[in-house]
């Protein structure tokens, strides 16, 4: 963790949703249970593939109106889903999407996350989330975890209708909770998103449970830690 900055008095920390607060991977189980041998090679292409659209939507147009080509997050995820099994042969029936469909609705949080938020609003500080997800599918996945008592906002770049790192995505934390850049702490597993929140002008804490080196572009993070629970040392 960088020290330089630990003593910053943030009056919002905001998390990414998918890959940070709720592991994205954990419907890996389901989908080895259904297509034997090849679940976690579904769950890391499926994750790559609905990235790699809501990139191709935003970057298309990135009109300050919100993109010509948005589709719900939901909608994207599905229609990975239905790409990545073409791509690795594998026969995706109506039943088999549906039940991996809805185990993505009902993602697993991380273990800390729930005792994180909570220890953050017992400080005072304020609590969000800025998801790519739509605002159903993210409510249903926070209400299915706990979560919701500990999150004064739930943002979602529905309204911009364009996806991170868009500056538009980040702006909306602004204007839901009308302070100042530097009054925030941007949270995020995603390398790529905490770049993004940073370029914005956010300070941002990396999670990195897989001890991955950062990226070779952009400034490193004002903090970084291998468990969410590391936060807690910056607040």
């Amino acid at each position: 963790m960088n020290k330089n900055k630990a003593n910053t008095m943030y009056k919002l920390i905001a998390f990414d949703a998918y890959g940070t607060l709720f592991d994205v991977y954990s419907v890996g189980m389901l989908a080895n249970e259904i297509f034997p041998g090849s679940g976690l090679d579904l769950a890391l292409m499926w994750r790559d593939r609905q990235i790699e659209y809501t990139r191709l939507v935003t970057i298309s147009d990135p009109s300050a109106d919100g993109s010509k080509y948005y589709l719900p997050f939901w909608d994207l995820t599905l229609l990975s889903l239905r790409y990545v099994c073409k791509r690795m042969h594998l026969p995706l029936d109506g039943d088999s999407e549906n039940r991996l469909m809805a185990e993505y609705a009902q993602l697993h949080a991380f273990e800390d996350s729930l005792s994180v938020l909570k220890k953050i609003k017992e400080k005072g500080i304020a609590t969000a989330i800025l998801s790519n997800g739509n605002k159903r599918m993210l409510s249903a996945v926070v209400e299915i975890n706990g979560l919701k008592p500990y999150l004064d906002r739930l943002v979602t770049v529905e309204e911009a209708r364009v996806f991170k790192t868009s500056p538009h995505s980040y702006n909306l934390l602004i204007k839901e909770f009308a302070i100042r850049k530097e009054e925030i702490l941007f949270v995020s597993s995603n390398a790529w998103d905490v770049l993004g929140a940073s370029w914005f002008g956010f300070d941002v804490f990396w999670v990195n449970r897989q001890s991955h080196p950062f990226e070779e572009i952009g400034n490193r993070p004002n903090y970084e830690g291998k468990s969410l629970s590391e936060v807690l040392g910056v607040v």
